[in-house]
């Protein structure tokens, strides 16, 4: 670096070393690059400045947005407030990889007379032809991180047409050492998964499915990631949870590929990236029969419209969920009138007795109700003409709700059994552990006789 361009005005300013790295990664691993940007502030030092700060904050941080990075706008209103004589960055990708970012720098630059230098040179935004190397190898930077961008994204692609991209495998999977997927050796996590699709498949509804395992106080599988890698671990479920092993086409033996994409939105003045689901037909890559699933692919169909018919958010032409009550044709009857669904009131004095009413226009626009009637009638001459169709087949049906109940009971007292399984396994882990202890250490021997004896509660 050359010292001409710097004056006594500069030097009575701070000068500020801006360091930054993309991802938390290459701040763990990439120390070398770490190094060389700390070590500018020698050579601030060396040009002069007496004054030296250095702004690390934005480490671990993308260069894309500046407004993602505190240090970097903290950096652009020291430049603001005339306080910063020379801006120092190992390169203009450390400062900023888009141009609205950039140029703001350089505009503040130009008009406070700060200078900014990297590992070429030091540059006077306020002359044309510094300022036009500045835009050039910012306009280079930007283009780069596109292109890098651009690579990865079309090696991912390439990758996930052979079913080969594995991020993150849903619980109830492991990879094997010749990279395929197969289930959890463990039986009871086996048996867990395949009863959220067993009870699904009874109840048709997510929150029933929920409020039976909650109910049975089943606890669900889930993996945390710690220090020592993944884990396995046993809470109670809550509606996220089986809503995501319902709709997730990996339970059915499929590989899927770009299942969400991701839109940018200004919210609250910034820029906001989410990640939005993708309808089933827009999904770029899915391959069947990939691996051993807990249903096949037809069932996983009918569950999404299953599940996609009991969301009432999603206007009339919806079918809705089974609700509570005692009308018989509750979400069944239409208006002749206008199309809409007739709603269900109760009244009487035990509160049980239906009367359907059309009110969407009264509701909506103020009207009168199309029609309105009671249900008392209508529902007993439905209920009989139901029951003589299936007069005849009572008995088998009788038969088979009392074999589905049956299958119900063994399937719960499988799941209670392997539970109970682990739980005299984990007993006497901690048993051999409390055993093993050196008895005058009496912290540790404290500590594991309490985890023992919490597996042992747990058993009894």
């Amino acid at each position: 670096m050359t010292s001409e361009k710097i004056k006594a005005g500069h030097l009575s300013r701070i000068a500020y070393v801006y360091i930054r790295q993309s991802t938390a990664y290459q701040v763990e691993n990439n120390r070398e690059s770490q190094s060389r940007q700390y070590q500018l502030a020698e050579k601030a030092k060396a040009l002069g400045f007496d004054d030296v700060r250095v702004i690390d904050e934005d480490l671990g941080l993308s260069g894309a947005q500046g407004t993602e990075r505190s240090g970097f706008e903290r950096l652009v209103a020291e430049v603001s407030l005339n306080r910063v004589g020379l801006v120092l960055g190992l390169e203009v990708s450390r400062l900023a990889r888009n141009n609205r970012d950039w140029y703001q720098l350089l505009d503040f630059c130009a008009l406070f007379d700060t200078l900014i230098a990297d590992q070429d040179g030091i540059y006077n935004p306020r002359d044309a032809n510094d300022r036009m190397l500045l835009g050039l190898k910012g306009t280079i930077s930007e283009v780069e991180i596109n292109l890098i961008k651009g690579r990865m994204l079309e090696g991912a692609r390439h990758k996930a047409q052979r079913g080969e991209l594995i991020y993150r495998l849903p619980v109830g999977y492991e990879k094997n050492a010749q990279n395929q997927i197969e289930k959890h050796p463990n039986q009871r996590v086996q048996h867990v998964i395949a009863q959220v699709f067993a009870k699904f498949r009874e109840c048709r509804s997510v929150r029933q499915t929920l409020l039976w395992f909650v109910q049975e106080q089943i606890d669900f599988p889930a993996m945390t990631y710690r220090p020592f890698g993944r884990q396995l671990i046993w809470k109670r479920p809550v509606y996220n949870t089986l809503y995501h092993v319902l709709t997730n086409p990996a339970y059915a033996g499929a590989y899927v590929y770009g299942r969400h994409e991701t839109r940018s939105g200004v919210a609250g003045g910034q820029i906001k990236k989410r990640r939005r689901p993708v309808a089933m037909q827009d999904w770029k890559v899915v391959i069947k029969a990939h691996h051993p699933g807990y249903i096949d692919w037809d069932e996983f169909e009918r569950n999404q419209a299953l599940i996609a018919a009991n969301a009432k958010q999603r206007g009339e032409a919806s079918r809705g969920p089974v609700l509570k009550g005692h009308g018989l044709l509750a979400g069944l009857l239409r208006c002749r009138r206008c199309g809409q669904k007739l709603d269900v009131a109760y009244g009487g004095k035990s509160g049980k007795v239906p009367r359907y009413a059309c009110r969407r226009n009264r509701l909506m626009r103020g009207e009168r109700d199309c029609l309105a009637f009671g249900g008392l009638r209508l529902d007993a001459a439905v209920g009989t003409e139901v029951l003589k169709l299936v007069e005849p087949f009572a008995i088998e049906a009788a038969m088979q709700v009392i074999e589905a109940h049956n299958r119900a009971n063994d399937e719960q007292h499988k799941l209670l059994a392997l539970e109970l399984q682990d739980a005299e396994y984990e007993a006497q882990r901690a048993y051999r552990q409390y055993d093993q202890v050196d008895p005058e250490n009496r912290l540790v021997c404290a500590q594991l006789e309490a985890k023992w004896n919490g597996c042992l509660q747990r058993c009894e």
